[in-house]
């Protein structure tokens, strides 16, 4: 038998075998398409694609013991002073479906009496997160994407050293592949290691698939909890603004620093990926109420290791919930059908839809696939409105005067499925008007994308932004 007939033989073969390995899956209908066409089209090539990015790398084992982490950590039973001041919001109506929403998601409840402050300039957000490690007194926490060797990680880094050497117990989580150079040997993990710090590797993968791994299942959060009293979540990373001199620059965040009850609820997300990695468990302490703070507040983390808890399905209540005005800033948009549709559907029962993107985006293959929407979306009312003084990496939304979410998530499918996630849910008008005066600061400084503008594109852009969109379930 010659080689080509081998070659065709173990072909087909592959073919016909990924039929039932993709179906088993049960993916979305587009990506299961998607990932067959592949294959079909080249069996070796995509035979290979799919082992590299298409199983979950999680695992079924590592799903059931992060499910198991999960669900013994939150049982409430378990840690009753988190979880004393929770709140029943019955007097908001408008918000209660997405109260109950994200607390099925999360099995975290609404908690009072907490405080938050916005920051919107890394430079301030550096700051101040600084300032509270250095007065930090029993531990440091913290969970990074992105922890980068720039004038940032070192003087974050330097920071927590010196709290560990002062006796204040400090552990670092960052994942393996976004910050690889941090665990270097001559990267910023050794020198905190060699300082005092614990630190950990968040979902690490075999070294010769680091060099071809897409970013496709990462832990991309990003919280400090200082002695369990204060927490900063949002999304910024620990790295300049110019993200390294990354395609659009400088990059725009937002993080809130967060007092009260809410603090516990996040330090339970931080001691689930801390036992996760490195399977120690933390012990939680409880928490007061922060003297005079009103603001109602509920974690909701999400991530792959249960396919019912995923951030699309908070997105989508919160859209569903609007009834007069929603903004949504997100740097990556690459909405999979049900978001495309709920964000039509508000737009058509009236709704003022305000979608904020960078100008200039810092994946191109992603933006094509979201400027492939952007016609249905204009057709059905969306404002589309694209910043111009740097990429917008802050990931926010408010829903009319009743409830405000932010965090890590993109809106985008790598962080409805993909991506370990973290959103906190603010319900109330002062705090909703307050992350609405940082979106209008960001619409002051954007262009409003007009339909006849749009439409006048060429032939080649538009067919070339279709075609690429035919690859977003697998962006």
């Amino acid at each position: 038998m010659s080689w080509l007939l081998v070659y065709i033989a173990v072909g087909w073969a592959i073919r016909l075998g990924m039929v039932p390995t993709v179906l088993r899956r049960q993916m979305a209908p587009g990506a299961s398409v998607a990932w067959l066409g592949i294959v079909f089209l080249h069996p070796y090539i995509g035979v290979v694609l799919y082992g590299l990015v298409g199983e979950s790398r999680l695992g079924p084992r590592r799903a059931a013991r992060s499910q198991q982490i999960i669900a013994r950590i939150r049982d409430p039973q378990r840690h009753p002073g988190v979880m004393q001041h929770r709140a029943d919001p019955d007097h908001g109506p408008s918000y209660q479906p997405m109260v109950q929403q994200a607390e099925k998601i999360s099995d975290m409840p609404v908690l009072g009496s907490n405080s938050v402050d916005f920051f919107d300039d890394t430079k301030a957000f550096v700051d101040k997160l600084v300032a509270d490690i250095a007065a930090a007194q029993q531990t440091v926490h913290l969970l990074y994407y992105i922890f980068f060797d720039d004038e940032t990680g070192r003087r974050v880094a330097e920071a927590v050293i010196d709290a560990a050497r002062r006796g204040v117990k400090c552990r670092v989580i960052a994942d393996a592949v976004a910050s690889r150079r941090f665990f270097s040997i001559s990267g910023l993990a050794p020198r905190l290691i060699s300082g005092g710090v614990e630190v950990a590797a968040a979902l690490p993968i075999a070294p010769f698939r680091r060099a071809f791994a897409r970013m496709d299942l990462r832990n991309h959060r990003k919280l400090a909890i200082i002695d369990g009293q204060i927490a900063f979540a949002g999304s910024h990373n620990l790295i300049n603004a110019d993200y390294g001199g990354r395609r659009g620059n400088p990059w725009f965040d937002l993080t809130g620093r967060l007092r009260g009850p809410i603090v516990g609820e996040l330090a339970l997300v931080f001691a689930e990926d801390w036992e996760f990695e490195t399977g120690k468990e933390l012990d939680i302490q409880p928490l007061e109420p922060t003297p005079d703070a009103k603001v109602l507040a509920q974690a909701v983390p999400t991530g792959p290791s249960n396919p019912d808890t995923t951030y699309r399905r908070l997105l989508l209540a919160a859209i569903q919930c609007s009834r007069k005005e929603l903004i949504l800033t997100t740097p990556y948009f690459v909405p999979d059908e049900p978001t495309l549709l709920a964000l039509s559907m508000a737009a058509d029962r009236g709704v003022d839809v305000k979608l904020i993107l960078p100008q200039v985006p810092d994946h191109i293959f992603t933006a094509a696939a979201g400027r492939a929407h952007f016609e249905t979306l204009l057709r059905s009312g969306v404002g589309i409105y694209l910043y111009q003084p740097g990429l917008i990496h802050a990931k926010t939304a408010t829903v009319d005067d009743a409830f405000c979410v932010f965090g890590s998530a993109n809106l985008d499918v790598r962080s409805f499925n993909l991506n370990f996630e973290l959103s906190i849910c603010l319900y109330g008008d002062e705090i909703t008007n307050r992350l609405r005066d940082v979106q209008e600061s960001y619409l002051a400084h954007s262009k409003r994308l007009e339909s006849e503008t749009w439409g006048r594109r060429g032939t080649l852009k538009v067919y070339t932004d279709r075609a690429i969109t035919l690859l977003s379930p697998l962006l």
